[in-house]
């Protein structure tokens, strides 16, 4: 999914299902209504009907619920009917309702509120607007067959009303939900065209003058080199150190879009965890500014944020997770910036082999002066991994001593 659907839409709503997870709670919010079908079981448990309106009963009420479960399961789940199927189900639910309440009881009266339900899940508004008042009014019509039940017949039909209405916003609000989606996409896909005409302009800004540079020169010097050989070299020569500088400028260029950024990184792990409906405990430390962080050491910290939220999320089964960032001092009185991500899952693999991700973090870290530990949790259970980079001379701003070790801090993986 490419929004947090699990803490945000617990039902689900607007959503295929993609798990069985997921299936099984797109069941659960239908299968919640079928609560309201304790009296017409009640009815047949008995034994009082005639075994004539008792057959019906059983038949009549599996054929509903059978119809009923199958219209609502395929409309929430995106694998809609063709529409005269679907308005087909729908007039059956009605005739089974009317018939069954008319036939045997004022028990079976409830059965109207499923078929206003289905009305405004499935219909538009221009017919459920009118189909479910119609709805309750042919229930109060057929309640006041029964005496017993006129005093309070209200109990029957607001229910009827106010459900079928409900349902109707739900529709309006997943068509809303969709449209929002959707335009989120639309806008990612602008930011990724704007990102890519950016870079194309600056990469002809950058390289524009350095290759007008270079042609011009390169003519130059095949006009001179028959008679002045000297002056040709000192042409190739300026070719050359153009061509270098060009080359330095792409490198600083293309650089600086992929540096990822540690606050970047927050925000997607953030998302991340949510989505998987993982709690992140998330340190205040990392949303700000650490003077002496260089920028191949934030790149590296954000590398190591990545892969480990990644881990936890594919592959720990946690429930927890713990995100720090502290500044640390080593035996020789270096100073480091840790960042600890810190789960409650499964623990670390059995073997210590780190995968791939975790070698080539290893790789990324050394590259920036820093290293990566890895381990259990403190707790004895999960996993912890603490990547470190060294900070420059430059004291920390504002929280400056927040999570700040003495030089003698052990820092094994077991020892957070």
């Amino acid at each position: 999914m490419t929004e947090p659907e699990t803490e945000t839409n617990p039902a689900m709503f607007g959503v295929a299902p993609r798990t069985r997870k997921q299936m099984l709670t797109k069941c659960i919010w239908i299968v919640i209504w079928f609560l309201y079908l304790t009296g017409p079981i009640g009815d047949l448990a008995e034994g009082d009907l005639s075994p004539a309106d008792e057959a019906l009963g059983w038949a009549g009420l599996l054929a509903f619920i059978g119809l009923y479960f199958a219209l609502l399961f395929r409309h929430m789940t995106h694998r809609p009917l063709p529409s005269g199927l679907v308005r087909a189900a729908v007039l059956g639910l009605v005739a089974l309702a009317a018939l069954l309440s008319w036939e045997i009881g004022p028990n079976w009266l409830v059965l109207f509120t499923f078929a206003c339900v289905s009305v405004g899940v499935t219909q538009p508004f221009r017919i459920s607007r009118w189909a479910i008042p119609a709805l309750t009014a042919t229930l109060v019509v057929i309640g006041f067959r029964y005496s017993q039940v006129q005093v309070y017949l209200f109990a029957y039909a607001l229910p009827c009303l106010l459900s079928g209405f409900a349902m109707v916003g739900v529709q309006h609000m997943v068509r809303t939900m969709r449209e929002l989606r959707a335009a989120r996409e639309e806008v990612a896909r602008l930011a990724a065209n704007e990102e890519r005409l950016r870079l194309a302009r600056d990469l002809h800004d950058l390289l524009g003058h350095s290759l007008s540079l270079i042609t011009l020169k390169s003519e130059l010097a095949g006009r001179m080199l028959p008679g002045s050989p000297d002056a040709a070299a000192q042409q190739v020569a300026d070719i050359e150190r153009v061509g270098r500088q060009a080359l330095v400028d792409v490198r600083e260029a293309v650089t600086g879009y992929r540096r990822p950024r540690l606050a970047v990184e927050l925000a997607g792990a953030r998302a991340a965890l949510r989505t998987a409906a993982i709690t992140a405990d998330i340190d205040p430390a990392l949303e700000q500014e650490h003077r002496g962080l260089t920028a191949d050491g934030e790149g590296a910290l954000a590398w190591a944020l990545r892969e480990a939220v990644t881990n936890v999320v594919r592959h720990s089964g946690a429930e927890r997770c713990e995100l720090l960032l502290t500044e640390e001092w080593e035996a020789d009185e270096r100073r480091y910036l840790c960042l600890s991500v810190i789960d409650d899952g499964t623990g670390p693999k059995r073997g210590g082999h780190d995968g791939n991700g975790l070698s080539g973090l290893r790789e990324r870290l050394a590259l920036a002066d820093g290293r990566l530990e890895t381990g259990t949790a403190h707790r004895g259970r999960g996993f912890a991994l603490r990547a470190y980079v060294p900070l420059g001379a430059a004291p920390l701003t504002g929280t400056a001593a927040h999570g700040t070790h003495s030089p003698a801090t052990d820092h094994s993986p077991s020892g957070a």
